[in-house]
């Protein structure tokens, strides 16, 4: 046994140098990564005129919030951020109960026709009826110009709930047991106990509903043709798809835009677009981080 009051082995040259070389490439690794996103903050809250000339890479030349002010004067712009929150709170808060609900009672062994069931979802995630089959179902349903179409469609992810059934599998099954003993239910017993242990899992799949529904456009793309019913994401598409499109061919809402971008340019609103779609992810991720860092030590300690 090495005695407790033995000294640290004296660090080498060689240490040095490696330490050094990691270090450097976790810096650089850190800039590649982050700057491309800092860039684009830099842009949006700079001067879209100014910015044309160069030189702007660092800091803001010439700050300015005119970006901003361009893109949510516009009204469509102000409807289409309710829609884009309305749709991430609702199908995020019904993605993760109709999921985990589903992932609880697939987890026990003792469900009738349990394999039955796996294969079905299992089937799902490799084949599909396709787009078509899929719109007239839709439309059957009448969720086609529909907010609903955002969130039922998504509200059951079976990847996410392999993942909660995973977990569910985990908790030690006599909690369960010496629950139904003192005279609690199973639904009791999934909001009292399998609910408030799997806050770690339940943070994950939330956070991958969200940034799912945040992020979504092509769903609005493929079944909604009302202006008021557009998400920020679908618009924030438009304005990047506009610096592919000529003066020419250029559509009244692209028009409206140049006329009252005075000192902004495309390039200007599409970062200024950018960052209106990141940070709110941004915000809300270090909030459920703690919940990742807990769910590395979930399962670690058994019966």
């Amino acid at each position: 046994m090495i005695s407790a009051g033995k000294k640290k082995r004296k660090r080498t040259t060689e240490d040095y140098i490696i330490d050094s070389v990691v270090w450097i490439t976790m810096i650089l690794v850190v800039i590649l990564t982050l700057y491309p996103f800092y860039y684009c903050v830099v842009q949006a809250f700079n001067n879209g005129i100014d910015s044309t000339l160069g030189g702007v890479y660092f800091f803001p030349r010439v700050p300015t919030l005119e970006n901003f002010t361009i893109l949510l004067s516009d009204g469509s712009w102000g409807n289409a951020i309710v829609i884009s929150v309305s749709r991430t709170i609702i199908g995020t808060l019904l993605g993760v109960l109709v999921t985990s609900i589903l992932a609880y009672a697939l987890s026990f062994e003792h469900v009738l026709f349990r394999g039955v069931y796996y294969k079905i979802y299992i089937f799902t995630m490799y084949f599909s009826g396709g787009m078509i089959p899929f719109y007239v179902l839709l439309k059957n349903l009448q969720l086609i110009n529909s907010f609903w179409v955002y969130v039922i469609p998504g509200m059951l992810n079976v990847y996410y709930m392999l993942i909660m059934i995973n977990f569910f599998q985990t908790i030690p099954k006599s909690l369960f047991e010496s629950a139904r003993l003192d005279g609690a239910n199973d639904y009791t017993i999934f909001l009292k106990i399998a609910l408030p242990l799997s806050k770690a899992s339940l943070a994950t799949i939330a956070l991958f509903f969200a940034v799912g529904q945040w992020n979504s456009w092509i769903d609005s793309v493929y079944y909604i043709t009302k202006d008021h019913l557009r998400p920020m994401s679908y618009l924030m598409m438009q304005i990047i798809n506009k610096s592919a499109i000529s003066s020419s061919k250029m559509d009244a809402q692209s028009a409206a835009y140049a006329a009252s971008a005075q000192q902004s340019t495309t390039t200007s609103l599409q970062m200024a677009a950018m960052v209106l779609a990141v940070v709110p992810i941004l915000v809300v991720y270090p909030f459920l981080q703690k919940y990742f860092v807990k769910g590395v030590m979930i399962g670690a300690v058994k019966e």
